[in-house]
């Protein structure tokens, strides 16, 4: 235990069923991290055409992409260090010290004239990177991690589409390019100080959650080597299917408005949202039942199989679309969710299930941000080849040359990581302790 639940909110919660601190807990991760997309991705929303004053020959909006994707995958490789070793009590005002700096970066992006642009950006993307790593801190070694984690991910399926509905609509509204994406921000952040406040309101995770799922811990440089020798061959390909992952994932992302509009939808301001809203009931779903899987070795094979399922849909969905089997919303949903199903775990529930079924006292964001940091090098090198490989290729052909790509050689990566797992050393099997007094001892309701 890291110490008792502090106010009247934080005790009952201690003491609440687990439905209720289920539902308390995904609902303040989930809008937390919600909010934070607001201030990440409603300048995808725009097309800045014909920008004045921009003097290089590269498309404005890639260098923009490039340069917040940039400043977003340094933020993942500092976080290594900074998300592993923040105690749980500095959570909290870390996470709005980090998105205020990143609303004052978009308030300089409408602000600079177009060649510094990019450099708001960049400082935007630096904000943002170590906010997922710091929400899932609040989630992470609970028997009911699964349901939690659910919730706090579908925020990141879902946030995306709306927040750039939001910024759609502000455009068509009249709002110039280079203002929306600080006006979206603004307009989210009541949602996310409240969000923040009722995180820092849970308490830590009880006895029985650190007998289950094993205690999580700040780790030190010396504890973070130790678990990357032990785990080293696993890792490195688990990371190699998550660049590929994250690549693709943040291309369809960042291009959405490109893609629909070759689609057909090109003043569909909805569209960004309705599409994922489908994709976010599967992953929701799929992910939540792995919490009744109370063996975390067997869990994480679970999550190996679903990341496989989620890289053959999206494999066979992109063949059915070409094969004229789907229209184009069918396979944009399709796609999205298999994508979504592969990406998903990495971001919480694998490492959280690897770290218990290692015996590690550690945090399992250690292990997501060496991913996050790979995965996000990996993004930046996806635009850069776009960019400059000269590939006759639209937006909406090189989304189908990636599927592609990512399923097989995603397939591949994932069999040899389970093999490699298996061969691992089982940990001897922590000793089961009863729950304290007031703890939420309704959690095993769930048979987490």
């Amino acid at each position: 235990m890291s110490g008792a639940a502090q106010g009247p909110l934080g005790r009952w919660l201690s003491r609440a069923p687990a439905w209720a601190f289920a539902a308390y807990g995904g609902l303040a991760a989930f809008a937390a991290y919600f909010s934070m997309y607001a201030y990440r991705k409603p300048f995808a929303a725009a097309d800045w055409s014909d920008v004045a004053g921009w003097p290089f020959a590269m498309d404005f909006k890639i260098v923009l992409v490039i340069a917040q994707v940039a400043g977003y995958a340094l933020s993942k490789v500092l976080g290594v260090k900074v998300v592993s070793e923040t105690p749980p009590g500095r959570r909290a005002l870390a996470i709005l010290l980090l998105v205020g700096g990143s609303e004052l970066a978009l308030v300089l992006l409408g602000g600079l004239p177009p060649a510094l642009a990019p450099l708001a950006l960049f400082a935007n993307g630096l904000g943002l990177g170590m906010i997922w790593g710091l929400v899932f801190g609040f989630v992470e070694g609970r028997r009911l991690s699964e349901v939690l984690g659910a919730m706090l991910c579908a925020s990141f399926i879902l946030a995306s589409g709306v927040v750039k509905s939001v910024g759609k609509a502000l455009l068509l509204a009249g709002v110039e390019d280079r203002w929306m994406p600080a006006l979206t921000g603004l307009l989210f952040a009541p949602l996310l100080i409240v969000a923040v406040a009722g995180l820092a309101q849970m308490p830590p995770p009880t006895a029985e959650d650190e007998a289950m799922r094993v205690r999580r811990a700040p780790m030190s440089a010396k504890d973070r080597a130790a678990l990357l020798v032990a785990q080293g061959p696993v890792l490195a390909m688990l990371v190699a299917v998550y660049v590929l992952l994250t690549a693709m994932r943040d291309f369809r992302d960042n291009f959405s408005a490109e893609i629909w509009a070759e689609l057909g939808f090109k003043d569909a301001a909805a569209m960004f949202s309705l599409s994922e809203l489908p994709v976010a009931v599967i992953v929701l779903v799929g992910m939540a039942m792995l919490m009744r899987i109370r063996d975390n070795r067997r869990a994480f094979g679970f999550n190996l199989l679903f990341i496989s399922a989620g890289l053959a849909l999206l494999g066979a969905s992109t063949a059915a679309h070409q094969a004229g089997l789907l229209g184009p919303v069918g396979w944009m949903t399709a796609s999205g969710a298999g994508l979504y199903m592969a990406y998903t775990p990495f971001n919480g529930m694998l490492f959280d299930r690897m770290i218990a079924a290692t015996g590690t006292v550690g945090t399992a964001g250690f292990l997501i941000y060496v991913a996050d940091a790979s995965g996000y090098i990996g993004s930046v090198g996806l635009l850069l080849i776009k960019s400059f490989a000269e590939l006759q290729l639209n937006w909406t052909a090189f989304l189908t040359m990636g599927a592609y790509g990512t399923c097989c050689a995603g397939l591949v990566g994932i069999v040899a990581a389970g093999l490699l797992f298996g061969q691992a050393r089982r940990p001897a099997a922590p000793d089961r302790v009863a729950p304290q007094e007031g703890a939420h001892v309704g959690a095993s309701t769930f048979g987490g």
